[in-house]
This record gives C-alpha cells, sequence and structure tokens, in this order.
C-alpha cells in the first residue's frame, strides 16, 4: 500500500520570482520531497537566476528539480521549463500543450505577434523540451511522486491546454483561478488571445466547485483560505466582463480604443471593491488590460457574431 503525504501550505514554499522586477508577481511553488522537490510551474526564462535564489534560499538548486507541474505552457508559466529539464527534471503538461514544448515555433510566433519587440525582454530564453523529459497527460490523471500524489484537471476557458493540480485539498490553479494578489481580496480575470473562452471557463469553475478545495494558489499569486469567497469571486468577475463586452463590443470600437476603454473599466472596477490604489500597477504587471481586451475582442469575433 502507498502512503500518500498531504503536505499543507507551511510545507509548500512560494517562490517569488520577482517578474520585470517586481515582487509579487508571478510564483513557482516548491514541493520537497525524499529526493529533492516538485515545482508547479518554471516561470518565464527571463527569471532563470531568480528562480536559482529562491531554490537556494531553501538549501537546494535546480539539479534538485525532480519533476515540474506545468498549469499550461504560456510563457509566463512555462518559459524556463526547457532549460530545467536540461538540469534533470521530467516535465509534467497536459497532452494539448506537449507538442508546442518538444518544437516551441509555432508557441513563440503566436507570442511574437502580442508582444513583438518586447518578446525577449518579457520572457528571455525559451528551449524546447526533449522529449524524452516530457510527460503529458490528460484530464484525471494521477501524478505520483515519491509520496506526493497530485490529480490533473482539465480546465480550459484561459487556454485549451490548462490544468489545475490538486495536491490533497490545495489547489494549484494557474490562471484558470484568476489573477489576485497576496493579501487582496480582489480577483481579476486573464483573458489573452487566442484561446480565451467565456463558456468553458465557467464550466471549469463549476467543476472547482465539485473538488474538495481547501487552499486556492494560483500563479499570480499565493495562497488562499477562502476557496468559497475566491469561487464566488470569479464567477461574478466573468459576469462582469460578459456585461462589459456586450455592452462594447457592438459598436466595433478600434484597437487602441478598445484597449484604453477596458484600461479604465478594470481600474475603475478594481477602485470599487475596494483594492488599494498602490496595487494597480501589480496586477497590470501580472495581467495587461491591453491583452486581455484583444483576448475580448477577439472571442467575441469568433464565438458571439457567428452565433447572431
Amino acid at each position: 500500500m502507498t502512503f500518500h503525504f498531504q503536505p499543507d501550505p507551511t510545507t509548500i514554499h512560494t517562490l517569488d520570482l520577482n517578474f520585470l522586477g517586481i515582487p509579487g508577481t508571478i510564483a513557482a511553488y516548491l514541493i520537497p520531497h525524499p529526493r529533492g522537490a516538485v515545482l508547479v510551474e518554471s516561470g518565464p526564462g527571463s527569471t532563470k537566476m531568480s528562480l536559482e535564489a529562491g531554490l537556494q534560499a531553501h538549501g537546494l538548486s535546480s539539479r534538485y528539480i525532480s519533476d515540474v507541474l506545468l498549469t499550461h505552457i504560456h510563457l509566463d508559466h512555462a518559459g524556463a521549463a526547457g532549460w530545467l529539464a536540461r538540469q534533470g527534471a521530467t516535465i509534467h503538461v497536459h497532452e494539448v500543450g506537449a507538442p508546442h514544448l518538444i518544437n516551441p515555433e509555432r508557441l513563440l510566433t503566436s507570442a511574437a505577434r502580442i508582444y513583438g519587440e518586447m518578446m525577449e525582454s518579457l520572457w528571455g530564453e525559451f528551449l524546447p523540451v526533449p522529449a524524452d523529459r516530457l510527460v503529458s497527460h490528460v484530464d484525471g490523471d494521477l501524478i505520483e511522486i515519491e509520496s506526493l500524489s497530485f490529480r490533473a484537471l482539465d480546465t480550459p476557458g484561459h487556454a485549451y491546454h490548462h490544468f489545475a493540480y490538486l495536491l490533497g485539498d490545495i489547489c494549484f490553479s494557474g490562471d484558470i483561478g484568476g489573477v489576485r494578489m497576496a493579501g487582496t481580496r480582489h480577483l481579476r480575470v486573464p483573458m489573452p488571445p487566442p484561446e480565451f473562452h467565456l463558456e468553458r471557463w465557467r464550466e471549469s469553475v463549476e467543476r472547482l466547485k465539485q473538488e474538495t478545495i481547501s487552499f486556492f494558489a494560483p500563479t499570480h499569486f499565493g495562497f488562499f483560505d477562502d476557496p468559497e469567497w475566491h469561487l464566488d469571486a470569479l464567477t461574478k468577475a466573468l459576469d462582469e466582463v460578459e456585461a462589459w463586452m456586450e455592452k462594447t463590443l457592438p459598436g466595433d470600437p478600434p484597437d487602441e480604443q478598445l484597449s484604453d476603454a477596458f484600461l479604465e473599466w478594470s481600474r475603475d472596477r478594481s477602485l470599487s471593491e475596494g483594492l488599494d490604489p498602490g496595487l494597480l500597477e501589480l496586477y497590470e504587471a501580472a495581467n495587461p488590460s491591453w491583452m486581455s481586451s484583444a483576448g475580448i475582442q477577439r472571442y467575441y469575433r469568433k464565438h458571439r457574431i457567428r452565433q447572431e
């Protein structure tokens, strides 16, 4: 009989990757085990030095990482996976995302269309993951590493290739659980193109509501022990985005005008919910409004106009 040790948040370390030199925007979660440690998320290639520093603070180096669980393959979550694979880690990912880690040309081309000249400064180097260091998974798979047992939940809406991972009653929610900065009760929905899909996101939230979850650990950022509030806030945020979209998009505003309007709406929404104005920049660094406005526009044109 295999004994599965289920850590609580005090035995899991939140590594702050100091993305763009801003603390509290991107996390990687470090979970020790007898022969090293697991990471949930690798972070981008641009934060490798911060990742190494975080590991060293716990007496480890990248060569002690046995496994990396990626919630999805967007560059802020998976950019350093190829580098960690070269240090000896096994990379775990959704089956839809796996081919793009082995051959990332299409992934990087798509990202370059969004980020343009900012690609290098934002994300750094993205190395392919060698096929023999990659394990792809499907919905419901158990990933057993030493005494740890993770369950992969297929949770599309932010991306088709998105998993949330359950470790006991802890949910590593990637981006499907929204963006929520440490110490706040305010949540935003990250909606980048090309795969934001409102209905699928709602289905994923309903699925999470069926699970026994005591803690959420979104990649942006930290541990939260109010799962009922968190999921209700996520549903409310999706409803508010839809209402804004249905009010704004039928007029087909130009891209720049749409981006400015969504930035203003996001700011006003955050302040109306009591967010400290000093944290607005932090939310924008973790989840740029201009990127979400582009995702909303693409979703509306593809899935709403065609249905009319």
